[in-house]
């Protein structure tokens, strides 16, 4: 596989959209795995990986998207 931007051998993908990406290109973030209620807390917690493979070119949303439909 190529990288996206400078079509060198790629070392990863990136978590977000999947772009393929060499080792200069590649940027560094934090991905969120998963998100649970503790009961014992009472609060919502997340569970995160700190230094995901990002392409640095798109864009996640910072908020949820309703989905209505899959109601």
């Amino acid at each position: 596989m190529l990288c996206w931007f400078c079509a060198e051998g790629a070392r990863a993908t990136c978590r977000f959209c999947g772009r393929a990406v060499c080792a200069e290109h590649a940027r560094f973030g934090p991905y969120l795995l998963e998100i649970s209620r503790s009961v014992l807390r009472d609060r919502a917690e997340a569970l995160v990986v700190e230094d995901a493979v990002q392409c640095g070119t798109c864009r996640p949303r910072p908020q949820p998207v309703a989905m209505p439909e899959l109601d």
